[in-house]
């Protein structure tokens, strides 16, 4: 259930003909200052229009606080440099979906609750063999989360907090399976079991890239940058696939099938793809002999897009994109390996901080730009760079859901302005 909204002595007054209407103020507790017009259409038969709902505060939340002016992160309260430097994934995901930081017994409860349901029905693992092997891991993930639901029917009827636990902890610890199979199947190796005793980003490298006979080491330092990687996708309010999940659960649809519909929504090249498009365009910059300043001014002529610089709510530098930069380095570093596309990523940067076009426009780097890098450092393959921030925003999925549903709130119903054509008469087929 959301904080509730400090009151306010304040109320915002509206004129449309010679009607007049005061509307409350609501302020949260970060002091944004919002208009409630819950009642204007009954008052006064008309309705805003905000294409894109880029100024419409469509939920009171507690969950995550972004002040995009000043580059603030934060989970709960907590700011995102803390959690990356002193977190898990887990941990964070246990925020985010229940309010607090977890006590040590709190924690290794939940970590057992990840081993009890990270093994998939065998029936699933048949399902696989119905994709084609050149299918993208995303519609595979989307189709088999809801799949998951038919195997976990008691998810359909969650009653108390036991049960959003236990069901939450089912969806976090499965994706990671289904994730992985979808990958392996793709490239015709068998599948292979998680092991109970591994950590949760140790269980998905092993379950990428082990063999059945023999399970593979991995450096403490990848471990930890795959983990702060899903932390800085957990969540990030309102965007487009978490409204999604959160329009789904609005009708009541179990945990599984409104975070399914969220995978979708994640897949489109605009959201969860761009990190994609920022690998693709360094690629292409370090095989042509196109240099890094060139391409800066196309973009400023418009004849290219720049990916991963600027961002539809940050006016500032992503604070994400700070983290992953520093950490980046420190894994290429520490693989000994120098990735060009670092360096050009690097070159990119400086340019663009430099130059009052980018600068002007807001044109910062966001968390596509180094995320992709880092992903490819760990040895994550393309296709499946959506599939991780699909793991790793499922904490975040998840605590919208469980948001919804603690609010007993009505069905999410937007309304329209209809621009179309005014009442006409149906014409016979003979005479059209």
């Amino acid at each position: 259930m959301s904080t509730p909204a400090k009151p306010s002595a304040q109320t915002a007054e509206l004129r449309i003909g010679d009607k007049s209407l005061e509307l409350p103020v609501v302020v949260g507790t970060e002091n944004e200052v919002s208009v409630d017009i819950s009642e204007l259409r009954d008052k006064t038969g008309v309705i805003t229009l905000d294409e894109g709902y880029r100024n419409t505060g469509s939920v009171r939340s507690d969950i995550t606080f972004i002040n995009g002016e000043e580059g603030i992160l934060r989970y709960r309260g907590i700011p995102i440099e803390q959690l990356a430097e002193k977190s898990t994934f887990v941990e964070t995901a246990m925020l985010l979906i229940f309010g607090e930081l977890p006590s040590q017994d709190q924690l290794a409860h939940f970590r057992e609750l990840l081993s009890e349901h990270e093994t998939i029905h065998e029936g699933m693992r048949n399902s696989f063999l119905g994709f084609p092997s050149s299918g993208h891991p995303m519609p595979i993930l989307s189709a088999m989360i809801n799949t998951m639901s038919c195997y976990n029917d008691d998810i359909w009827d969650i009653d108390g907090d036991a049960d959003v636990e236990n069901a939450a902890a089912r969806l976090l610890s499965k994706i990671r399976t289904v994730a992985a199979y979808a990958y392996r199947t793709s490239l015709g190796l068998p599948l292979i079991y998680p092991e109970p005793d591994y950590s949760y980003c140790r269980n998905f490298l092993h379950l990428m890239f082990s063999s059945p006979t023999h399970s593979k080491e991995f450096d403490p330092d990848i471990l930890r940058a795959l983990s702060l990687f899903l932390i800085l996708h957990a969540d990030h309010e309102q965007n487009c696939s978490t409204s999604t999940v959160r329009m789904v659960a609005s009708a009541g649809a179990n945990l599984f099938a409104s975070c399914a519909a969220g995978v979708c929504a994640l897949w489109g090249p605009l959201h969860g793809g761009a990190n994609v498009a920022v690998i693709e365009q360094l690629e292409r910059l370090h095989e042509s002999e196109t240099s890094v300043e060139q391409l800066m001014e196309d973009v400023k002529q418009k004849k290219e897009k720049l990916f991963g610089f600027g961002h539809g709510v940050y006016k500032h530098y992503d604070p994400r994109a700070m983290i992953l930069r520093k950490q980046t380095a420190k894994v290429l570093d520490k693989l000994g390996r120098q990735d060009p596309l670092m360096d050009i990523a690097r070159r990119l940067e400086e340019v663009a901080l430099n130059d009052d076009y980018f600068v002007s426009r807001n044109l910062y780097p966001n968390v596509d730009f180094y995320s992709g890098i880092l992903l490819r450092a760990i040895g994550i393959p393309t296709n499946m760079y959506t599939v991780m921030f699909a793991i790793g925003r499922m904490p975040g999925w998840i605590a919208n859901w469980k948001e919804v549903r603690d609010s007993n709130s009505r069905i999410y119903r937007p309304r329209q302005v209809y621009m179309g054509p005014t009442q006409r008469d149906y014409v016979d087929r003979d005479k059209r």
